[in-house]
This record gives structure tokens, C-alpha cells and sequence, in this order.
């Protein structure tokens, strides 16, 4: 059932920022910026791990003139105040309150950027600015097209000003970016977009954009989803759970309970998954070079010392090639 807003209360607008690697610099730059009287909520996520401390808010909140805090299930939004997504929780608005769900990961992550994009998209539409920060890969830029697309405001940290300028350069290379700052400029420019006119139009429903927040807003491990409602199956398979993924459009999936990924992103965890196969063969090449060794050091010589001996040559050599295969990004050996 939706939660509406307390009576006499105008829902204030809403600024939606998200933020990954560099992120805590980004974000306190952006707070310290802020006018005390800003005329809009702001809601912030951060990738955190599942385990991490949920100290963000505290930092936020000594960062700048705002109050920030850790947010909670349920709390009506206010104008002037920061809330800060916890970790292991989606943080999303409902009725323009806050919602944190347990719904399936977005890239690996929970909370996701774009889960926060989508919901304050379908709720506040033209009323709603996304602000996309330093971080790696592409989470947040389908969001923002959908904040985009709703009349809603754009921005993303100025990329030669960020740490991690990938996914602000990615917003701006998918062309769903209307403005760009330096984090602490960003302030300066929202307190002019508050003085903007709303301009109210009528939009048919997004289908889709409704259909994926309620899987965000799911339990965890909910298995009631409308999987095959969300497209064709793309021929991929989950990182997460190795279910179908479908193809929700051109660069980005869903599997049946759920987990979403990028283009960006998916490829990223294969990567992962290549690395992580050629590291047990080497593991398993090295321990049997070593018993190969071993048994032919037991045996003496004879024929079977020969066997041996060469299984342990041919293993390796093996271990050689695969070994010339880990190198990282800086083009720097692993092994």
C-alpha cells in the first residue's frame, strides 16, 4: 500500500546523488557547498560494501551546513536535510518518504545509483535532479536518462574534476547529462535550478520504469518476480546467480529473480571470472608440476621417472603461458 505524504505538507523537491570510487572526497566537497536554505531533500548514495560501517552520514554531516543523516525506512522528506543510504539497503522514495529495500543487487550493488535514479524519477518526475560523482564503470547513467526523460534535471561532476572520472564521463558520453560542475560548485548550481519553473506534462506511463522499481523495491530473494515480462533472453548468464539474464534494451539485463547489470558491468565480472579460472588452473598446473616431481624423485630412473619427469615439464610449460596471460590494467605481472 503507498505511503502518502502527512497532511498541509507540499512534498519538497528532491536532488538524488550518487557516487563510487572517490566518492567520500566528492560527496563532502559537494556538502560543504550546499546553501544553508536549500529548497530541495537530498538523497545520497555511496557503493559500500555489505559489512562496511555506515559512517557517511556522520562525515556528510560535519562536512557542510546541512543536516545529513543515516537514512530510515519511512522518514517523510524534508527540504534542507541530507539522507544518506546504509549500507546492504537500496535506498529509494515511496509517497515521499524514504524506502530502504533489500531487493536484488544492481551490478553487484546494494544500493545501487540507479535504483535511487529510477525511484525518484517515477515519483517526483520534472520535480527531481540527478547528480552523477566520481566512480568507476556506468551505474547511475541509465538512471539518469530516466530522470532525464521524466523533465527532471541532469547534472554530473565536471570528469577532469573528479578522481574517478568514468561514470561521469560515461553519463555525459550517453548524451543524459544537461549540466556539469566541480563538486564544489555543484551548491551554487542548485540554488539556481531551485528558482526554475516546474513545467507540469502530461506522460503516459513508463511500464518499464515501474516494472523495475518494484523489483527494486522486492524482499530479498523474492522470488515472485515477473522475469519474463522483462525482454528477451539475451544469451548471457548471471554473475550473481547464473540465471538467464534478459535484455531489458542495448546495454543493459535482468535475470528472472532480479540482479541487473550493465554492458559495463557484466563484461567487468567476466573479466573477473576469466582472471579467476586462469588463477585456479595455474594453482592446479603448479601441484601437479610438484607431485610429477615428487614421484619421479621416488621412483629413480627408469621409464617411469621419464613419465614423470615429463608431465612436470609439461605442466610447467603450461603454467609459463598462462602466467604471460595475468596482467593487470597497468600492464604489470600478477604472479
Amino acid at each position: 500500500m503507498a505511503i502518502s505524504s502527512p497532511p498541509d505538507v507540499q512534498p519538497p523537491r528532491v536532488v538524488a546523488v550518487g557516487a563510487s570510487a572517490g566518492g567520500v572526497e566528492a560527496l563532502t566537497r559537494l556538502a560543504a557547498g550546499l546553501p544553508a536554505d536549500l529548497a530541495f531533500a537530498v538523497l545520497m548514495v555511496l557503493h559500500v560494501p555489505a559489512g562496511a560501517p555506515s559512517v557517511l552520514a556522520r562525515i556528510v554531516d560535519r562536512s557542510g551546513p546541512l543536516p545529513a543523516e543515516s537514512a530510515a525506512n519511512g522518514t517523510p522528506l524534508a527540504a534542507g536535510r541530507i539522507y544518506v543510504a546504509i549500507p546492504d539497503h537500496h535506498l529509494l522514495v515511496r509517497g515521499h518518504r524514504l524506502m530502504l529495500s533489500e531487493g536484488p543487487t544492481e551490478n553487484g550493488y546494494r544500493p545501487a545509483i540507479n535504483a535511487l535514479f529510477r525511484s525518484v524519477a517515477s515519483e517526483f518526475g520534472p520535480s527531481s535532479i540527478g547528480v552523477l560523482m566520481s566512480g568507476v564503470l556506468d551505474d547511475g547513467v541509465a538512471g539518469l536518462g530516466a530522470i532525464q526523460a521524466r523533465g527532471g534535471a541532469t547534472i554530473v561532476q565536471r570528469p577532469d574534476d573528479a578522481l574517478y572520472p568514468t561514470m561521469p564521463q560515461n553519463a555525459i558520453d550517453a548524451r543524459v547529462v544537461d549540466l556539469q560542475a566541480t563538486a564544489a560548485d555543484l551548491g551554487g548550481v542548485l540554488k539556481r535550478l531551485a528558482d526554475r519553473e516546474i513545467k507540469e506534462r502530461p506522460m503516459d506511463p513508463d511500464i518499464n520504469l515501474e516494472l523495475e522499481n518494484r523489483i527494486a523495491m522486492g524482499k530479498r530473494f523474492e522470488v515472485s518476480m515477473e522475469g519474463d515480462t522483462l525482454g528477451p533472453p539475451s544469451g548471457y548468464t548471471c554473475p550473481d546467480c547464473n540465471g538467464s539474464l534478459m535484455t531489458l534494451s542495448e546495454t543493459s539485463y535482468r535475470c528472472r529473480v532480479g540482479h541487473a547489470w550493465t554492458a559495463d558491468a557484466l563484461l567487468k565480472a567476466r573479466d573477473e571470472e576469466v582472471e579467476g579460472a586462469v588463477w585456479v588452473a595455474l594453482r592446479s598446473l603448479k601441484e601437479k608440476a610438484t607431485l610429477s616431481r615428487r614421484m619421479a624423485q621416488k621412483v629413480g630412473p627408469g621409464a617411469l621417472f621419464d613419465r614423470y619427469t615429463k608431465v612436470a615439464d609439461e605442466a610447467e610449460r603450461a603454467m609459463s603461458v598462462l602466467g604471460e596471460r595475468l596482467w593487470d590494467s597497468t600492464g604489470q605481472r600478477k604472479d
